[in-house]
């Protein structure tokens, strides 16, 4: 499964990685970048419920093969491109295989596990994750940067690891029905979404929905920013946007570990503190060797944090409502992905690249606040 998570990612940073050649392509301003990558996260928002009832109807294993299935399409069309409307339609559907895959594969993985070992096997499966992330913008450093193939051709081979991730699927049993050790949990919990929906539950998604507004400004727009402020070439730009998340192959289950020990509150809460720092004083600094070893560090705490706030989600959904808990999870991100790349964008238009970092610090602290003084996490022992 954790395999299956790096191939739903792998195609999903490129779009954002030639925002310089898109620009010049097709003559687009930076407000008109910020729509492209606004467009499929709207998608998201509007597929995220049904995808994760639709999980806890039919199974995770029937959902992920659909979510890559649309990807290859996705992946063939944007191969095929030739004006930025029909290219909004191919990054579309490889955002849909994600939200398809999210609820599934995250519900999947939770109920193999105790509340105990969660942490570190969610740990294990998001270091899949944050490898496919990093993928994205590390294709772009090396096939257009260095063996100089064209963009359309960079999609038609991210086709092939989608047709890997239908074959891995095919060989990956069916998810149980309820959590181990938790047999009688079916049939006495409420099914009703207001057993889901839980003060805890609601300003959880609040936080994250803090957050998500500072990754998707920070993000969207990093790889033009380290180009046109910074002065760095597509190669070297799209190599350090790459190694922001490829960190996360080590720190995604170190961040299971730590939480498994000390608690996944407390964990996410002082990943998050360290991560806002390194991020805050990467802008001061002038040294493209110091900004770069800031920026990484902030990306290793973002992927730290990622272990503990999916064994949250599962602490805090019933495992009947497992897929749905996931889909709530996902869907500020889905929103706020809609929102913030065209406000962005709108921002570094009129008042340049620094005003965005500056918003996005701001919202990551209002969203630490949320998460350290309103939320209340009971640890399972079991």
């Amino acid at each position: 499964m954790s395999l299956t998570h790096t191939f739903a990612h792998v195609a999903e940073g490129i779009h954002t990685s030639i925002f310089s050649i898109l620009r010049e392509e097709f003559s687009l301003t930076l407000q008109q970048l910020g729509i492209i990558a606004a467009i499929p996260p709207l998608c998201q928002t509007v597929l995220s419920i049904p995808t994760g009832l639709l999980t806890d109807r039919y199974g995770a294993k029937k959902m992920i093969i659909l979510g890559f299935s649309l990807a290859i399409v996705g992946a063939l069309i944007a191969s095929q491109a030739s004006n930025p409307t029909i290219f909004i339609v191919a990054i579309s559907l490889i955002f849909i295989n994600t939200t398809m895959y999210h609820p599934a594969s995250y519900s999947f993985t939770t109920k193999l596990f105790k509340p105990r070992d969660r942490s570190k096997a969610l740990g294990l499966h998001g270091a899949g994750g944050t490898l496919g992330h990093a993928s994205g913008p590390l294709a772009v450093s090396i096939l257009i940067g260095i063996l100089a193939l064209q963009w359309r051709q960079v999609y038609m081979i991210m086709v092939a690891p989608m047709v890997l991730g239908v074959v891995l699927m095919l060989f990956v049993k069916e998810e149980p029905l309820q959590d181990v050790g938790l047999e009688q949990e079916a049939t006495t919990e409420n099914n009703g979404l207001r057993s889901l929906l839980t003060r805890n539950f609601v300003l959880f998604l609040s936080f994250i929905a803090m957050r998500t507004i500072g990754y998707t400004m920070v993000s969207t727009f990093l790889v033009l920013y380290l180009q046109d402020v910074r002065n760095l070439s597509l190669t070297l730009a799209s190599f350090i946007s790459s190694s922001t998340m490829l960190a996360g192959f080590i720190s995604a289950p170190l961040g299971g570990l730590l939480a498994s020990k000390y608690g996944e509150k407390r964990c996410l809460v002082g990943t998050q503190v360290i991560g806002y720092t390194c991020l805050a004083t990467s802008m001061v600094v002038p040294n493209i060797t110091l900004f770069t070893i800031l920026l990484v560090a902030y990306g290793f705490c973002n992927t730290l944090g990622m272990a503990p706030r999916n064994s949250i989600i599962a602490t805090l959904s019933p495992s009947n409502q497992r897929g749905l808990g996931f889909a709530l999870l996902f869907l500020p991100s889905s929103i706020i992905g809609a929102i913030s790349p065209v406000i962005a964008g709108y921002l570094a238009e009129a008042y340049g690249f620094n005003i965005i970092f500056y918003i996005a610090l701001s919202v990551y602290i209002i969203g630490l606040a949320i998460l350290q003084f309103t939320i209340k996490i009971k640890r399972k022992i079991d």
